[in-house]
């Protein structure tokens, strides 16, 4: 039997409207909130919404800062944080993120590192899915 860790507070790795709908959900079950922004974002709204929010990526772009993913990690457990939620784009995808919060000890919500390697390449997963029977539409094989 698996022993469940329980959550009590939330990092949201994304930014903007997608951070914003994590954080009411994770308020809605009871659970306090960490946002993350680049410099660019410091003034965004995501910022002002979460329990808590900091600047990850200093000196990168504003695209750069939400795809560091040891800066991100090591935010979360300096924080206290249980779990990471990706929201979706930047590193929803990543199975090194996946497993770099595995590896800190800390709750990814979303697939585990080998299910992201397994489908994260997207003709990897359809070649996956017709060897299992799933019907797919005709497409390029590499």
């Amino acid at each position: 039997m698996t022993k469940t860790k329980t959550i009590r507070k939330l990092l949201a790795a994304n930014r903007s409207e997608i951070a914003i709908r994590i954080f009411r959900a994770a308020n809605e079950l009871g659970l306090r909130t960490v946002g993350i922004y680049s410099q660019e974002d410091r003034l965004g709204l995501h910022r002002f919404k979460a329990d808590e929010a900091y600047q990850v990526g200093a000196g990168k772009g504003p695209v750069e800062a939400y795809l560091d993913i040891a800066g991100i990690v090591a935010l979360a457990k300096e924080k206290g944080a249980d779990a990471i939620h990706p929201g979706y784009g930047f590193l929803s995808e990543n199975p090194a993120f996946a497993r770099a919060c595995q590896t800190a000890g800390i709750i990814f919500i979303g697939p585990t590192p080998a299910l992201l390697e397994l489908l994260g390449d997207k003709t990897a997963g359809r070649r996956l899915a017709a060897s299992a029977g799933v019907p797919v539409l005709s497409g390029t094989e590499q």
